[in-house]
């Protein structure tokens, strides 16, 4: 069997936490993979309000800075032209196989198959045809989580199960998926979800990679990165001036250990899938850290749209746009031309909740990306005037996500490299995060642009031959 290399991707999982819970016993899988890798710490070294996934992980992918790449949205990583590392690989004649990386694109022509993240709104899964039911009914499901009712039909539903039982999906996780859908019924456990989405895009990776055994491949995963932006304040309390109570630390006080464990079963997936030729690399972009900032005024939430057309209606937009969320309380707006593009976000800016701005607005051509910029608790009397003067209820135009974010951004990443020789060593100074994409170039036997000036690793990690 040829050489091969997967990256795995696992969104702002902590140094910190992964050597806590390793040392705990919590995490095996983790513990047999690092014990076989170069261990590294990575700097975003990026600013605070520079440090999101979407702009770390094109740094992966390209190895450039964000000064160097200028794409600060989610969904934007389409209109960055420069090759991903996967280009560069499929260029040398490689299959890849790219599943779920974050704001990801790629250039054609290009042997293997792509499906995009949850929150793509600018490429579709390539090649057409393949993974279309599984992509659009993820989208959904992870674009309006925040949601009580599911907002996917039941025929969307059938074409989800008719793929999944074809690409991949065995007893194991449909057992998972009763039992989860079982502990739901008493109206707790909702938020576990998220892991059930991983796990089927586990069985669609590795469904697929056994069959096209690509010379390079990722797989992206966001659950956890999710659980420790809501659950921190329950994994900590003692960090926080707000107090979960004693209800909400039954339910959610293991939440993010949770995640991590999940993570963990998939390394031991992997680790069971692989050759011993077969290169691994492990990746968080960044991490996190206690969000502390809103404390004064009862933590951060945050709101969506109740019904989009309503709220762009009572904005006074006529035009009509095709509306995409993405993460939080952020969506992209598309028009047919520039100027409706820009009458809409003009009137997105006017309305107010008293002297407050209620949405941040960027234009740029016919898009428009925006979101309710309140992020504290709102009065259920309070109104939202729009530029003409007329005044609605907030609740009627929105609604409360119940969720009150306590985990930040943190520049430190995890890196990992286990070579076909499974050596181990752990690296004390910090790896700047533009390295790794030279490195998985070096490893995968491909030359290193110029325009990725950050030293791919070498010594002691030996090239992938």
């Amino acid at each position: 069997m040829a050489n091969k290399l997967v990256q795995l991707e696992f969104n702002e999982l902590c140094p910190s936490l992964m050597d806590q819970f390793i040392s705990q016993g919590h995490l095996p899988n983790f513990a047999a993979l690092k014990n076989q890798s170069h261990v590294f710490v990575t700097d975003a070294q990026e600013e605070q309000e520079n440090l999101e996934p979407w702009i770390q992980w094109i740094t992966v992918h390209t190895g450039l800075t964000y000064a160097q790449h200028g794409v600060f949205d989610l969904g934007d990583g389409h209109k960055l032209e420069v090759p991903r590392v996967w280009d560069l690989i499929g260029r040398l004649g490689k299959k890849v196989w790219i599943c779920g990386s974050m704001n990801a694109s790629f250039q054609r022509p290009i042997d293997g198959y792509i499906l995009p993240d949850p929150w793509s709104t600018g490429i579709q899964p390539y090649p057409k045809g393949v993974f279309e039911e599984f992509f659009h009914f993820v989208c959904a499901n992870v674009q309006e989580h925040t949601r009580e009712k599911s907002v996917v039909s039941k025929a969307d539903q059938l074409r989800f199960i008719k793929f999944m039982v074809t690409n991949g999906m065995g007893l194991e996780s449909v057992t998972k998926i009763v039992k989860q859908l079982l502990e739901e019924r008493g109206g707790s456990n909702r938020w576990k979800r998220a892991a059930i989405l991983d796990r089927l895009q586990w069985d669609v990776f590795s469904w697929h990679w056994k069959l096209t055994q690509p010379a390079f491949s990722t797989f992206f995963a966001n659950s956890t990165a999710h659980l420790q932006h809501m659950y921190w304040r329950n994994m900590e309390p003692s960090k926080f001036r707000v107090q979960p109570t004693e209800a909400e630390q039954a339910e959610y006080g293991n939440a993010v250990l949770f995640g991590y464990q999940k993570m963990d079963a998939l390394v031991g997936k992997l680790l069971n899938l692989i050759d011993d030729e077969t290169t691994v690399t492990f990746a968080s972009a960044l991490s996190q850290q206690p969000c502390l900032k809103y404390e004064d005024s009862g933590g951060k939430l945050f709101y969506r749209p109740e019904t989009p057309s309503e709220l762009f209606r009572y904005a006074g937009i006529t035009a009509q746009a095709e509306y995409a969320p993405v993460m939080s309380e952020q969506f992209h707006l598309y028009f047919k031309t520039e100027r409706e593009a820009q009458d809409a976000a003009v009137k997105l800016e006017q309305l107010r909740l008293g002297d407050r701005k209620v949405m941040f607005v960027k234009s740029h051509g016919n898009e428009v990306f925006a979101g309710c910029t309140i992020f504290t608790k709102v009065d259920t009397s309070a109104m939202v005037t729009n530029g003409e003067g007329a005044s609605r209820r907030f609740f009627q135009l929105f609604y409360d996500c119940h969720s009150v974010k306590s985990g930040m951004h943190h520049p430190d990443g995890i890196f990992w490299v286990s070579t076909p020789q499974r050596t181990h060593s752990i690296h004390k100074d910090k790896l700047p995060l533009t390295a790794v994409a030279p490195t998985i170039l070096a490893l995968a036997n491909c030359p290193i642009p110029e325009s990725m000036t950050a030293p791919a690793l070498r010594a002691p990690v030996p090239a992938h031959q």
